[in-house]
């Protein structure tokens, strides 16, 4: 385990959480369509939300998250959904500093969990070397996915974990 691993959360106090959550609940009325248009390709990272980083609401965008941001098979298929069926036009990938992604090599996890199960992962890990090169990377296969309408509108960015900061990857 990392070495910042936590005890884990008692369901109880996720459910208590849900229910101050939950009072005063006015939410219930938002349209499945985000408001905005938009749909947000970023990292599970904890140390930001995506949303509250580009200023949005709960309504406003669809937010994709994953290991490390990058866009795989799964978010392609997403995208597809949330543009073809739900009237989304605009992509915005965010990708952070001090990733995880960039502190190991997907292959050599593979072979880890290989050796301990018997059972090679069927999936890519998405590791990365060079923090704007994954960002180029991910704008460049919505832009070149046929499968999306709207694949103009697309723009890639690091947040800075420190700073809260976000810088445009050209």
């Amino acid at each position: 385990m990392p070495e910042t691993a936590t005890t884990p959360i008692p369901v109880e106090e996720l459910l208590a959480g849900n229910a101050r959550y939950a009072e005063g609940f006015d939410l219930g009325a938002l349209a499945t369509p985000p408001r905005r248009g938009v749909a947000v390709v970023s990292c599970m990272d904890s140390r930001y939300h995506p949303g509250t980083v580009l200023g949005l609401a709960e309504g406003d965008a669809h937010i994709l998250r994953n290991a490390g941001g990058v866009v795989t098979d799964d978010v392609l298929r997403s995208l597809v959904v949330s543009q073809r069926k739900l009237g989304t036009r605009q992509v915005v990938v965010v990708q952070h500093t001090q990733c995880g992604q960039l502190t190991y090599q997907g292959p050599e996890l593979a072979d880890e969990i290989e050796r301990e199960t018997g059972q090679r992962p069927p999936f890519d890990f998405a590791s990365f070397t060079d923090l704007e090169a994954s960002v180029r990377d991910s704008v460049a296969k919505v832009r070149s996915s046929a499968f999306l309408p709207g694949r103009d509108a697309v723009s890639g960015f690091v947040y800075d974990v420190t700073t809260g900061r976000l810088s445009p990857v050209a």
